[in-house]
């Protein structure tokens, strides 16, 4: 495995309103557990859409491929990925290699 700094952005969309409220309190569990529990998670940004409410967008970066992989075994994240799926009405995951930037991790 590479310990080499990754990245990925995730975009969710929603069918309605009361989909876009639960998903956003399944996120606000998941993201304490993060918070807390995972030291190789750098940033786990979670923003919502200027002009598109049953949109979200998760900006993640993870110190290497073993700390993404360690993320993904967690069983908050387990939970959350099994979870979702009764809110989600489709979503998109884009990995992405790191290139020049202000504020990101070394």
């Amino acid at each position: 495995m590479t310990n080499s700094l990754i990245a990925l952005v995730v975009r969710f969309n929603f069918a309605d309103a009361a989909a876009v409220e639960g998903f956003d309190a399944l996120v606000a569990e998941t993201v304490e557990q993060i918070r807390e529990r995972e030291p190789g998670t750098l940033v786990y940004a979670t923003h919502t859409v200027e002009g598109e409410p049953l949109a979200r967008v998760f900006y993640e970066v993870y110190a290497s491929r073993d700390a993404f992989d360690a993320h993904e075994q967690q069983p908050h994240t387990l939970r959350f990925l099994a979870e979702r799926e009764k809110f989600v009405d489709s979503f998109r995951v884009e990995f992405l290699t790191p290139g020049a930037a202000k504020g990101m991790p070394a």
